[in-house]
C-alpha cells in the first residue's frame, strides 16, 4: 500500500473493502461499489437519499482559495453525477497547530462562499486542530441531496449502445495545478500567457453545471443513463470506471478526446499524457445515441464543449480503444502519472 500514492485502485478496493459494508439494510439501494460516486437509499414518498464523501484540501502552494474551492468542488462533482446539485454539506476539519487563525478565517470563509454559490447549507461536522498533521488533506466532507428516487442517475446505469460523451477537455485539474505550482518554471519555458491560463483554467473545474445542464433542472432528461465525473486516472480512467460499474465494455476514439492548449503545453513540458490525468471540470456521459447530439448542443448553448467519444458495448467484448485506426485494450493506470510528475518536479529544484 506505500508505494501506492492516491485514490486506492480496484485490486486494492476488491481486496481490503469489498463484502465488509456493515449491516445490510435494504433501503440502499446502491452502496459501496468501484466506479460509483454517490450511495443511493429510498425514502418514504418515492424519494430517496444521495451522499458522497471526498477529502478537504489544504494546499499552502496552491492557496486557501484555491484549497477551498476544490474541497467543496470535487465533492459536489461527485454529486452531480446523480443529476442533482448538493444540498447539505457535512465537513470535519482536522486542521494543523501550524495554521494561524487569519489563515483559518480566510480558508472557512471561501468554504462558506462556493457551498452558498451551489446552494448547499453546512449543517454540521466537526473542527479541530492536530499536532503534526502536515498533509494536504484536512479532514473530510460529505455532502446530501434528496431528490425523486426515478429520477437520480447513477454509474451503474449505462447501456449497451449508449454514445460516451466528454465535456470540456482532459487535464485540466492536473495541468492547472501544475502549471500554479511552478510558476517560475512556467514561465520561463512555456511563457507568462500558460501561467496565467493555468490559473484561469483552475477555476473551469466544476462540472456541476455540466452534468445539471444534461441532465436537466426543471425537466430531467430521460436519455442520460450513466455519469461519472473526471478525477484520478483522466477521462481514460473516468470512462473506464463507469463501464466497470455499469458491467458493460466501450469503444473509445482516443483521437476524438479534446486536449486544450493549456494542457497540451504543460503535459508536454512534464511528460504526461493528459488524457490519462487527473481532471475534475469533465464529465462522461453515457446517453441514448438518438440524443447524443441533443445533449451536445444543449451544454453547447450554455457554452461547455461536449465531444461524442465513443459507444458503450456488451461487457463481453471488453473495454477498447481506437487510436489511428489501430484497436487495443484500455490499459487502466493503477495510480495517475500527475503524482509522479509533481514529485519528480520538487525534486529537481522546479519552482
Amino acid at each position: 500500500m506505500a508505494d501506492q500514492l492516491g485514490k486506492i485502485n480496484f485490486q486494492g478496493y476488491e481486496d481490503l473493502l469489498s463484502g465488509r459494508f456493515g449491516a445490510a439494510r435494504k433501503e440502499v439501494i446502491q452502496g459501496p461499489a468501484f466506479g460509483v460516486d454517490v450511495a443511493i437509499t429510498s425514502l418514504p414518498g418515492g424519494l430517496a437519499l444521495a451522499a458522497t464523501s471526498d477529502p478537504l484540501s489544504l494546499i499552502p502552494s496552491l492557496g486557501l482559495q484555491e484549497s477551498a474551492w476544490l474541497s467543496v468542488h470535487l465533492m459536489a462533482n461527485d454529486m452531480a453525477t446523480t443529476g442533482f446539485a448538493p444540498q447539505y454539506g457535512q465537513f470535519v476539519l482536522n486542521l494543523p497547530d501550524t495554521l494561524s487563525k487569519d489563515d483559518f478565517n480566510t480558508y472557512w470563509s471561501f468554504i462558506d462562499q462556493y457551498c452558498k454559490e451551489i446552494g448547499v447549507a453546512i449543517t454540521g461536522g466537526h473542527t479541530g486542530f492536530v499536532k503534526g498533521q502536515n498533509s494536504t488533506f484536512a479532514g473530510g466532507g460529505t455532502l446530501l441531496t434528496i431528490a425523486p428516487e426515478e429520477e437520480i442517475v447513477c454509474a451503474t446505469g449505462a447501456q449497451v449502445g449508449d454514445s460516451i460523451l466528454i465535456t470540456k477537455s482532459c487535464g485540466l485539474t492536473a495541468t492547472a495545478i501544475l502549471g500554479m505550482s511552478f510558476p517560475e518554471t512556467i514561465k520561463q519555458k512555456l511563457g507568462v500567457e500558460i501561467y496565467h491560463s493555468a490559473f484561469e483554467q483552475f477555476y473551469q473545474t466544476s462540472s456541476l453545471q455540466d452534468a445539471l445542464c444534461a441532465a436537466g433542472t426543471d425537466k430531467k432528461y430521460p436519455e442520460i443513463h450513466a455519469m461519472h465525473d473526471v478525477t484520478e486516472g483522466g477521462v481514460l480512467g473516468a470512462i473506464y470506471e463507469m463501464l466497470v460499474a455499469s458491467e458493460k465494455g466501450g469503444e473509445i476514439d482516443i483521437d476524438q478526446i479534446p486536449i486544450g492548449n493549456v494542457a497540451a503545453a504543460i503535459s508536454g513540458l512534464f511528460g504526461l499524457d493528459p488524457r490519462y490525468c487527473v481532471g475534475a471540470g469533465s464529465m462522461i456521459i453515457a446517453c441514448d445515441p438518438e440524443k447524443a447530439t441533443d445533449v451536445i448542443c444543449r451544454l453547447a448553448s450554455t457554452g461547455i464543449l461536449c465531444t461524442e467519444v465513443g459507444k458503450i458495448t456488451d461487457a463481453k467484448a471488453g473495454i477498447q480503444i481506437q487510436k489511428s485506426g489501430v484497436t487495443s485494450p484500455l490499459v487502466y493506470l493503477e495510480t495517475d502519472p500527475y503524482w509522479a510528475a509533481y514529485f519528480n518536479a520538487l525534486k529537481e529544484g522546479w519552482k
